[in-house]
């Protein structure tokens, strides 16, 4: 099993999940501010839980995934990182690390999304020089489109994935 960093960022604290977030990241993801984006529909309590897991067993076959991301001080509040899910999407983002992040409502609008963000990315260029960055954003997501131009992702391709808009990034 790959060991799981921790990194530290002024505000925040990005780490491997443990059990004792599902709690909060079910409700993370029951948010229809915060799945609005992300399908379009609250997840179920057992649809946070496949995903959860699936964060959490990235790190087992690729050596990376998503972080849990902590507001130091006040416990869980998103993730952000990376997977390989084989999206059916074209181009393919397979064998990319796509990068991603969702956080709860009282935390946007702070500048966290960017530095959690930037702090993943930090971490994937230096344990993963080679490996190219991906990210889909839905074409309406203007927070997120504006934080992946902060960290340099440029536009490859507008496309349709599960019937909404999104637009392709790399860097």
């Amino acid at each position: 099993m790959t060991s799981i960093p921790t990194i530290e960022t002024e505000r925040l604290v990005l780490r491997p999940y443990r059990r004792d977030d599902f709690e909060r990241y079910a409700v993370l993801f029951a948010d229809v501010a915060v799945t609005r984006f992300i399908g379009g529909v609250p997840f179920s309590r057992e649809q946070a839980w496949t995903r959860f897991l699936r964060q959490v067993g990235m790190w087992h076959y690729f050596g990376f995934g998503f972080f849990a991301v902590e507001e130091k001080g006040h416990g869980f509040i998103g993730e952000a990182g990376f997977h390989d899910l084989h999206r059916v999407i074209s181009p393919t983002l397979e064998g990319t690390m796509e990068t991603g992040w969702a956080l709860s409502p009282h935390a946007h609008g702070r500048g966290y999304a960017t530095e959690a963000v930037g702090a993943a990315l930090g971490w994937a260029e230096r344990a993963f020089p080679r490996v190219k960055r991906t990210c889909i954003v839905d074409i309406e997501n203007t927070a997120s489109l504006r934080v992946a131009a902060k960290h340099g992702f440029k536009e490859i391709r507008r496309t349709t994935y599960h019937g909404a808009q999104v637009i392709m990034f790399e860097r």
